[in-house]
């Protein structure tokens, strides 16, 4: 079994740890390797190569560096199936899901190639007699990123190739759970040409998290997690005088208006709640049907769910696949138990579910709640599984107050052929997401992605433009020449 390395200055090196994190294939339960739980010092090592690396990179073209992510580019494209395959085999989503993840970290890569334009500053002459005034982005040093697991391909490719066309220097704390396919793009990276330290990745778990949000040759961290972990590390990353830009947790609302295309709209909303078996920050949480169209949208979704066929997500014909792991698995039908204990009426239980020729894996069926009201607990707390809640609602305004009255703003989306009540959703949502017949409500690489409220703490947002400002200090430069 493969215990797994550090990537520091350039080499694979052991990391000192004494302890050790198993990495199962959640479709089959089986062990695949061993990820360290590594050190502070584990972090020191990579912090001072990624410090090493900083003044040559800084100083490399920005153009340069793009050429060097356009080849990073083209090898995650020769590498896609492979990063795929690794994505679905670690994490247990299907390989279709995989597939789309790994497409969107491309993405946010091809946005980076553009650093030379986006990286730009500007100016203005004559701000008085003979002087001028200009503004320049500079990088701001040594950046690291705390990587959650249900998106090990994609979501560290929100931060990294930003982070890097920009000049600073990285290291990458992978989830432990999921170790792997970030390995195989620090390995792609190091074939592109990138110079040793520009990018360090340090396997391990919470002494980890607690090093970088505490080193101060650190300046910027970026987190996706939970609510309550992602304000643990902007708390500490903050007091400790870094730009933290920490991504929290989500309930995410789906409104379902009485005018609503239901044919087309069902298998939308069902990848929302059940796609990536509901491992996910954008996935649809609770239904608000508007009205009288709430039996034919639980009716709907109920069948749709239903069909859906779970199993090995490697496995062609296979809808969703298992969750993360055996504990989380428990956590999840704690919450369905928690919710028959408050009276919502279980109108689909997919706690039973077997998957006869994966007998380990860590499986359950799509699960749909009725009559959930918000102050029960699955109507309040972020599950992290396939479990879908409907709350009926009688008027868009009331959709709307049961959202504003929730802690988690992230995504939320609207399901109707009305544009006056699609403008006024998404003016009053207080979700940073919002679709308009769109099930995830995803913004591409050239959007910033992050939420509102308990479910984002900082200022500026992943990807996008956002990106540039969170990367760069900009200096401003006032000239005259006598």
């Amino acid at each position: 079994m493969e215990t797994l390395e550090n990537f520091v200055g350039g080499r694979w090196v052991p990391s000192r740890a004494s302890e050790f994190h198993d990495v199962h294939n959640p479709a089959t339960g089986e062990t695949i390797a061993r990820t360290p739980l590594s050190t502070g010092a584990d972090v020191d090592a990579a912090v001072a190569a990624a410090t090493k690396a900083f003044p040559a990179w800084r100083d490399t073209p920005p153009v340069a560096r793009s050429k060097i992510l356009f080849r990073f580019r083209e090898l995650l494209e020769e590498h896609f199936e492979d990063l795929a395959a690794t994505v679905t085999r670690e994490h247990g989503k299907t390989l279709e899901e995989s597939r789309g993840s790994v497409r969107r970290g491309i993405e946010c890569v091809e946005v980076a190639c553009g650093t030379p334009s986006l990286m730009m500053g500007y100016g203005l002459e004559n701000i008085a007699a003979g002087i001028d005034c200009s503004v320049i982005r500079q990088p701001i040093g040594v950046c690291a990123a705390i990587a959650p697991f249900n998106f090990p391909a994609m979501v560290p490719l929100w931060f990294l190739p930003f982070a890097v066309g920009t000049g600073n220097t990285f290291v990458l704390k992978p989830s432990e759970q999921v170790p792997m396919t970030q390995g195989k793009i620090a390995r792609l990276l190091e074939s592109a040409g990138l110079p040793p330290g520009v990018v360090n990745l340090v396997n391990g778990g919470r002494e980890v998290v607690e090093a970088i949000c505490d080193h101060p040759r650190i300046r910027a961290v970026s987190f996706v997690g939970s609510t309550a972990v992602a304000r643990a590390v902007y708390q500490r990353g903050t007091h400790a005088g870094k730009r933290v830009q920490a991504l929290g947790g989500a309930k995410n609302f789906v409104v379902v208006m009485p005018d609503a295309d239901l044919a087309r709209a069902t298998d939308v909303v069902l990848e929302s709640f059940f796609g990536c078996a509901g491992e996910r920050c954008l996935a649809g949480s609770v239904l608000v049907p508007v009205g009288p169209v709430h039996a034919e949208a639980r009716e709907r979704l109920q069948a749709a769910a239903k069909a859906l066929v779970v199993g090995d997500g490697s496995k062609s014909g296979v809808g969703m696949g298992p969750v993360i792991s055996a504990s989380h698995r428990e956590r999840v039908v704690g919450y369905i138990e928690k919710g028959v204990a408050e009276g919502a009426k279980l109108v689909l239980d997919g706690r039973r579910k077997t998957v006869a020729d994966r007998p380990g894996g860590y499986f359950l069926g799509p699960t749909l709640f009725d009559d959930v009201s918000p102050s029960m607990t699955i109507g309040r707390d972020e599950i992290f599984g396939p479990v879908a809640s409907i709350t009926p609602v009688k008027s868009l305004e009331e959709a709307i107050a049961v959202m504003e009255a929730h802690p988690n703003a992230n995504a939320t989306s609207i399901f109707t052929s009305s544009g006056k009540a699609a403008r006024e959703y998404a003016r009053l949502a207080t979700a940073s997401m919002v679709g308009v017949n769109i099930g995830v409500a995803a913004p591409m690489a050239q959007f910033p992605f992050g939420g509102a409220k308990d479910s984002f703490f900082g200022d500026l947002k992943a990807h996008g433009r956002d990106a540039y400002e969170f990367y760069t200090d900009k200096k401003v430069v006032i000239s005259r020449w006598f």
